[in-house]
């Protein structure tokens, strides 16, 4: 499909720069045979008893690095660990770095440039371990906030808390699984009373997630690829659930692509761990998924390109028409929709 088809216009001002306050105070539109502009505190009403939460256990890394190479400045954003304290990331200026610098962020802490790939990506070694790794990271590191989330600072102190979900405990992402957003332990209670379960995946969320396709066509785009996981008790869940005829929900584009990764293998689930570059767009057949609750996306995105394969691509043009009239506020921080798929 032509990258185009899934471009329209964003008013600047309709950007979150901020989280709803309370989180569950975020606007949700239902996206079923029509559009009804609801609350994200409906949640409980809008799902059935005997249905399924599947969500992202993921949490953010302090990932944003400053450092020197000499007497020359370097910002470094980590997005995916390649082992033992190796991690590839963009570098900004790329440019003056090469294999063997060594960049220094503060005393006791650096890294050496093992190699150099394109657009701005280089592969780095840190002299620790990673459970030192996480703690100088923690110490000295920024959240790595998306470039349409503006600053003064490098981040406001409550971004550090914001721009993490409540079931976050598995450190690795470097960008939030951001449907998240909107759960707090007052929804979550309201949802087990409603006699809704809900159980976790892992996707450690790459700051890949973010670049722009910039292909014509959506048969040329290299998708990136993110480590994640789904163990025995959620893949118990989800069967137990779909054999007493309950709905499975994905919170967010990042579970949904780790169940439709293991599901399109053999048509099933089952325990599983390692990467996925799953790319769905329009024509994708979803095999486990059959809600999905999602931020809106950027035009000309893979996330756009997969809710409007999970939704249709023009009820999802409307949807998203009616929320800029309407003046939802998009993105990580803005609010969210639910969607109706062929399988719900």
């Amino acid at each position: 499909m032509k990258v185009a088809e899934f471009d329209f216009e964003l008013p600047p001002e309709r950007i979150a720069q901020h989280p709803a306050a309370p989180r569950d105070a975020a606007r949700l539109l239902e996206v079923g045979r029509t559009l009804i502009d609801r609350v994200i505190t409906d949640l409980p009403r809008l799902l059935r008893p005997g249905d399924l939460l599947v969500y992202n256990d993921t949490r953010v890394i302090k990932a944003r690095l400053y450092g020197k190479r000499g007497a020359a400045s370097v910002g470094i954003t980590l997005h995916k660990a390649e082992g033992e304290g190796v991690w590839r990331a963009f570098a900004r200026p790329a440019k003056k770095l090469r294999a063997a610098d060594v960049i220094d962020f503060a005393p006791g802490f650096s890294a050496e440039v093992l190699r150099k790939g394109e657009g701005g990506e280089v592969t780095l070694r840190f002299g620790l371990a990673p459970p030192e790794l996480m703690a100088a990271l923690d110490r000295h590191g920024h959240m790595p906030l998306p470039p349409y989330i503006k600053r003064t600072a490098e981040t406001d102190a409550a971004d550090v808390a914001d721009y993490q979900t409540v079931w976050g405990i598995r450190p690795g992402a470097v960008a939030a699984s951001t449907a998240g957003f909107h759960f707090t332990p007052r929804l979550l209670g309201a949802l087990e009373k409603a006699g809704i379960a809900r159980t976790a995946v892992t996707l450690h969320v790459g700051a890949g997630t973010f670049l722009p396709v910039k292909v014509a066509d959506t048969a040329d785009h290299k998708m990136h690829a993110e480590w994640g996981e789904i163990g025995a008790d959620t893949v118990a869940a989800i069967e137990n659930t779909q054999r007493r005829g309950g709905r499975i929900v994905s919170v967010g584009t990042t579970a949904l692509r780790v169940l439709e990764t293991v599901s399109r293998q053999d048509g099933g689930l089952r325990p599983w761990s390692g990467e996925t570059d799953i790319f769905i767009t329009p024509g994708f057949k979803f095999r486990t998924v059959d809600m999905l609750l999602t931020n809106f996306h950027l035009p000309r995105s893979t996330l756009f390109m997969l809710v409007a394969a999970f939704a249709g691509l023009e009820r999802m043009k409307q949807a998203y028409t009616h929320a800029i009239h309407h003046e939802y506020r998009f993105y990580s921080y803005g609010d969210c929709c639910l969607l109706h798929g062929s399988r719900a």
